[in-house]
């Protein structure tokens, strides 16, 4: 018998060789770009032995994905020019649109696995289009020629390099310049324009295996739960032993479930922040929403019964710099309001104290007092106070209104008592009842849902929030803490207004408050590569002379968390109300960024500057938006390359990303750098949450925990969404003004976060019917908490029918006792489940039934 498997063996390979000795030594590549989805399509390769007939690879397969500026209207790689250079990488260049001074280059060893890509400005005024590259023998240079359209006409330009770098100076150039040398062959029926080269058939023969991964990945990808009552449709009760490997056990992060929260969606104005009044200070600006909504300015939310011109917005003495805008009214009969209809209107509750407060002066001598009502639309008063008497310089009023009835929706009228001009701003509505009583402080019902997850750590002011669009929109921590009138707000680049009334300090305290550790975010010394101002993908980033201010900012932060009140910044929180420092621990630099030359420089000089005066701060850097890719590539390497300690992972996947990648984890070098999953969650068609996307989570969370020893947090994203100001779906938790709507897979975050441990102990699970399909559905995951010395099981069962299991821990030494049995479980489709709890007697080993499509968790107290 082992005669003829090695007698089959020798013909199998026999035949490759025939297969491969029949194969070219070199053939040609031709490299493309399209018009369709409006040149977002990326570069795409076809293959001939002759420059004839040509064999595409994949229909508008992208092999290479241009990242220059915002999703949507830029990210276009057009006319793309290929050159193998004298440095045996392949160099790619290309033409970004039709308006900027710069083109684009990436290099490659392989044509699919592509290196960083730069976007060098190389005209001062003017376009580049169609861009070529050649090598000059004698310089040893790369000449680099392209035209732009100067005055109605388009004339040629030149620059050259060596490195893609650097590049000398742009200078006009001849069409003696030019290659010229772009063809037209015919590709799957149709004409297109690119460029021919030779090169071995092993890079063509890359290219196509590249391709067949791709599709195979994505068939995985596309695997869905919906299709299982199909595919297992004879399936019966599976049984199931599960036994552990006591010997075997681990340590892992105690930091696993944490929260990350970004202001989009109206989490923080409108949501967590509880305030209650819209455009309380009167900054709200047209570049907010850049410009279109016309109506999005300094009266918005905000109407004057009076007559409308006797309403303006001033400047000239404002209560602050930071705070330009104010009201001024003029007062011409008893009974003219101003007000302000809140966020979808200001809900009050019986018998509910509320603080209210204002900067008033009165102006060319007008005395009085302010009249402040709450009322619905029908005009039935629901609270009201007065003030004190008005003087002429800007001061602070404040007192309390009480609720005598409950509303969801009133508005907020104040009403002059006396006939003048009187100045307003900074006027503000807070519920007495915050969360932990604070001022200026949280939703009371919101904060506490976040709380009971028990988040182990916050991780702020956001994501793409943090980094910003363009260099003035980067979030500045200094521009956030103080008194409230001297905050500097700022457009939000989700498309609405930042009051930084949520500020670095809140941050701060809401995480002590539910014992979380803060995790702020700071951009890396670059906005965001999606942005649409500065123009040129990365905007260039902080220039270097002005760098060194930029990374003191950051080591301020640190002095004012963590230093003595006796230090500048520490004696600057002593002042806001907290002496004691803040124990930061963890801090994160950039958000997904662009890896490019830009990027490293600057993140390296802030890290390098935080590990020399705050060794003890553990830095988090960023390898990208998600898990494959250059950015992801990149990332890793500088992290390895700098010895980072952490690196910060996104990835938002279909369920069957989250299937066939169980092992993703598993394979991580424990030598390098421990991983933060900041951003992750299941999306499936029409972006909903239901049981199939919240056991899609729980499955990872368990693979995840098996590898805590390499994975340190996660946090899913986004956390919270206002109903009716939602930019992205979908979202933890969603919300409105009187309620508050915890989705399915919230429940999830909340069982891990409640049910952690400190130790994995290895569990397998034998299955009746051991076909893959059905393995790689079901799985355990078994914790030890040391601080209570309880043992807990998850199960996750992703089938359609239920798992009759014997689970046996014998090793752990437990002895009869009632355990406590969580369960969350539903149809595929249902968005409404809750988790439930009961009561079991186990023993050493006992048997439990699975849900079909459930998550369940069995906490078990030691001896």
């Amino acid at each position: 018998m082992k005669r003829f498997y090695l007698l089959l063996s020798l013909i199998v390979l026999s035949l490759f060789k025939t297969v491969f000795a029949n194969e070219p030594d070199s053939a040609y590549v031709f490299s493309y770009a399209t018009a369709k989805n409006n040149g977002h399509n990326g570069l795409h390769y076809a293959w001939s032995t002759d420059k004839k007939n040509w064999h595409g690879i994949g229909p508008e397969h992208r092999f290479l994905f241009s990242d220059f500026g915002r999703w949507g209207v830029q990210k276009k790689l057009i006319t793309p020019y290929l050159l193998k250079g004298k440095d045996k990488l392949w160099h790619c260049i290309w033409n970004l649109n039709k308006e900027v001074g710069q083109f684009a280059h990436a290099a490659t060893s392989d044509l699919f696995t592509w290196g960083r890509q730069a976007y060098p400005y190389v005209m001062d005024e003017g376009n580049v289009l169609l861009p070529e590259v050649s090598f000059q023998t004698g310089s040893g240079n790369y000449l680099i020629s392209w035209l732009s359209d100067q005055d109605g006409n388009q004339k040629v330009y030149k620059t050259t390099t060596t490195d893609f770098k650097t590049y000398t100076k742009t200078v006009e150039g001849s069409e003696s310049d030019r290659l010229n040398d772009r063809v037209v062959v015919m590709i799957d029926g149709e004409k297109q324009t690119g460029i021919i080269q030779k090169t071995s058939w092993k890079t063509i023969d890359g290219l196509i295996k590249h391709y067949e991964w791709s599709q195979y990945h994505e068939q995985q990808r596309n695997e869905s739960l919906s299709e299982d009552s199909q595919r297992f449709k004879s399936l019966k009760a599976l049984n199931a032993e599960i036994s552990i490997d006591s010997g075997k056990s681990k340590a892992i992060s105690d930091l696993l479930i944490g929260i990350f929260f970004e202001d989009i969606n109206y989490a923080a104005d409108g949501g967590l922040y509880a305030e209650l009044i819209q455009n309380r200070g009167f900054e709200y600006a047209l570049s907010d929403r850049e410009g279109h909504d016309k109506n999005w300015n300094s009266t918005t939310a905000w109407n004057f019964t009076g007559d409308k011109n006797s309403f303006i917005i001033d400047t000239v003495t404002p209560i602050h710099f930071n705070q330009k805008h104010y009201a001024v009214l003029s007062i011409k009969k008893q009974g003219e309001a101003l007000v302000n209809e809140g966020f979808d209107g200001i809900p009050v509750k019986a018998g509910d104290k509320y603080n209210f407060s204002v900067f008033v002066r009165g102006l060319d001598g007008a005395k009085g007092k302010l009249l402040i009502r709450l009322a619905d639309e029908n005009g039935k008063v629901y609270a009201e106070a007065s003030s004190k008497s008005i003087g002429a310089d800007w001061k602070k009023q404040e007192f309390v209104i009480t609720a005598n009835g409950g509303c969801d929706k009133t508005h907020l009228e104040i009403v002059p008592q006396f006939i003048g001009k009187v100045a307003l701003d900074m006027v503000s509505l807070f519920p007495k009842n915050t969360f932990k009583g604070r001022k200026n402080g949280l939703r009371a019902d919101l904060a506490q849902t976040i709380a009971d997850i028990h988040p182990r750590f916050i991780r702020f002011p956001g994501g793409c929030v943090a980094h910003g669009d363009g260099l003035n929109n980067i979030y500045r921590w200094k521009n956030t803490i103080g008194p409230l009138e001297a905050r500097m707000p700022q457009r939000n680049i989700w498309g609405y207004h930042q009051t930084a009334g949520l500020g670095y300090f809140e941050y701060f305290q809401y995480c002590e408050d539910i014992g979380a550790e803060p995790l702020p975010v700071l951009a890396a010394g670059v906005s965001c590569q999606n942005s649409a101002t500065g123009g040129d993908g990365q905007q260039g980033g902080i220039p270097m002379c002005d760098m060194g201010d930029y990374v003191q900012e950051i080591l301020d932060l640190i002095e004012w968390a963590n230093g003595d009140k006796n230090t500048k910044w520490g004696k600057r929180r002593a002042e806001a109300g907290h002496p004691q420092p803040f124990n930061l621990k963890y801090i994160g630099i950039g958000n997904e960024d662009l890896i490019t030359d830009i990027f490293e420089e600057r993140f390296t000089m802030i890290y390098k500057a935080i590990q020399e005066k705050y060794p003890e701060i553990t830095v988090i850097g960023t390898v990208g938006p998600t898990y494959m890719g250059t950015d992801y590539r990149e990332g890793w390497e500088l992290a390895t390359k700098l010895n980072v300690p952490m690196v910060d992972e996104h990835y938002y996947q279909s369920p069957g990303w989250f299937l066939n990648n169980q092992n993703y984890y598993d394979k991580y070098d424990r030598s390098k750098s421990k991983v933060y999953l900041g951003e992750y969650a299941a999306h499936i068609a029409g972006r909903k949450m239901n049981i199939e996307t919240a056991l899609c989570e729980a499955l990872h969370l368990s693979n995840v925990e098996r590898n805590g020893d390499v994975v340190s947090m996660t946090s899913f994203a986004p956390l919270l969404a206002k109903e009716g100001h939602t930019q992205w779906n979908p979202d933890l938790i969603y919300f409105n003004n009187t309620e508050v709507k915890p989705t399915v897979d919230y429940y999830v975050q909340k069982l891990y976060g409640q049910n952690s441990g400190d130790e994995y102990i290895p569990s397998t699970i034998t299955l009746s019917d051991n076909r893959k399909e059905l393995k790689k559905r079901i799985i355990s995951s078994l914790v030890h908490d040391s601080k209570t010395g309880d043992y807990i099981l998850k199960l996750t069962n992703l089938l359609p029918v239920e798992v009759n299991s014997t689970i046996n821990l014998e090793p752990l030494q437990i002895k009869e006792t009632e355990a406590v049995v969580t369960i969350l479980k539903g149809e595929l489709i249902n968005e409404n489940c809750t988790p439930v709890k009961s009561s079991m007697v186990i023993n050493k080993q006992f048997n439990y039934q699975i849900p079909a499509y459930s998550f369940s968790i069995i906490r078990i107290k030691s001896e």
